[in-house]
C-alpha cells in the first residue's frame, strides 16, 4: 500500500489533493473517500472485529438485541443495512467503517484523541472506482445503471436484502468491499460527509483485500506535527463542534482548546520540545 509521510500543513494539502484534477469536466474532482485514525499502526478493522473476535456469529445477537431494546427508537421497516448504520453511529460494535468524503473531516479524525498526542496518526485514502472494479455483476450493473460509484440504502436493499445475501453474492468465495450512503438519521451523518464500508465476509478486513494494494494509500501524521494539523484545522471550522452536533461537540472542542498540550507536544516556533 502506497504511503506518505507529511511533515507540516502545506504537506498535508498537497498529499490530500494530488492527482484530483480531472481533466474530463475541468475541475478538481476525486474518487477517493477517507478514513482518519489517531494510531498508524491500526488497520481497516472494524469494532465488531475488535470487541468479538473470539466469536464473530455474535453479531447476529448484538443486533437482535438492538432491535428489541432499541425499538422505541428505531423504525419497525427499517432495513438491515439502516440498522447497521444507527447501530455505528451509537456505540455499538458493527461491521462498518466509518468513511467521510471530506479528507479534512478525516484529518480531525486522526488528530482529536489527545491520549494519542504521543503515536503518529494516519488517514487513509480509498480509491472508490478502483474497489468497485472487483464487485460482484449484479452490484457493477446497479452502480453503472445508476451511474453512481456508491450504492444509497434503496440501491443496497435491491442487491443484497440481508447479511447472508451478501456473503452468497461473493464469486468463487472471493470476499468484495463495497460502501454505501445512509440516509441522515442523525445530524453528525451530514456533518461529517459521511459514508460507510462493508466487507462481505465479516472475517476478513478491506486491507487484506487483493484489490486493497492498488485502490487504498496511507498519509502518515507524525506525532511531532499533530498539533499543528489540529490547531490550523479548528481555524477552518473542522473541530468537534462541527462533528458532533450539540452539546457533547462543544464540551469535547472546549476541553480540548483550554488543554495544556503546547508546552507538552510544541516548542518554540512549533518545534517539538526534545524528551
Amino acid at each position: 500500500m502506497h504511503e506518505t509521510i507529511i511533515h507540516c500543513w502545506e504537506d498535508l494539502q498537497n498529499a490530500i489533493f494530488d492527482g484530483v484534477w480531472d481533466s474530463r469536466v475541468m475541475r478538481y474532482r476525486a474518487n477517493y473517500v477517507y478514513r482518519g485514525m489517531s494510531r498508524a499502526d491500526w488497520g481497516l478493522m472494524p469494532s465488531l472485529n475488535r470487541v468479538c473476535a473470539h466469536d464473530l456469529s455474535l453479531e447476529r445477537h448484538l443486533l437482535r438485541s438492538l432491535r428489541k431494546y432499541g425499538y422505541a427508537d428505531l423504525k419497525s421497516d427499517a432495513s438491515i443495512w439502516q440498522i447497521l448504520v444507527i447501530g455505528q453511529q451509537f456505540g455499538l460494535p458493527t461491521r462498518l467503517l466509518d468513511w467521510t468524503y471530506s479528507p479534512l473531516v478525516a484529518a480531525h479524525f486522526a488528530t482529536e484523541d489527545q491520549s494519542q498526542y504521543d503515536c503518529d496518526g494516519v488517514i487513509y485514502c480509498a480509491d472508490v472506482e478502483g474497489m468497485n472494479s472487483r464487485l460482484p455483476p449484479v452490484f457493477r450493473e446497479k452502480l453503472l445503471e445508476e451511474k453512481s460509484n456508491v450504492f444509497t440504502m434503496e440501491m443496497m436493499e435491491y442487491a443484497a436484502r440481508s447479511l447472508d445475501s451478501l456473503k452468497g453474492l461473493e464469486v468463487r468465495s472471493r470476499p468484495f468491499a463495497l460502501f454505501f450512503e445512509p440516509a441522515s438519521v442523525v445530524d453528525r451523518i451530514a456533518n461529517q460527509y459521511a459514508l460507510f464500508s462493508v466487507v462481505s465476509d465479516v472475517s476478513v478486513s478491506m486491507d487484506s483485500l487483493e484489490e486493497a494494494e492498488e485502490s487504498l494509500r496511507r498519509i502518515v501524521i507524525p506525532a511531532e506535527n499533530k498539533l499543528e494539523i489540529r490547531d490550523k484545522l479548528d481555524y477552518i471550522n473542522i473541530s468537534e463542534r462541527m462533528i458532533y452536533p450539540g452539546l457533547e461537540g462543544i464540551c469535547k472542542w472546549i476541553t480540548r482548546r483550554y488543554s495544556d498540550l503546547g508546552p507538552r507536544y510544541n516548542g518554540p516556533r512549533g518545534e517539538k520540545r526534545p524528551d
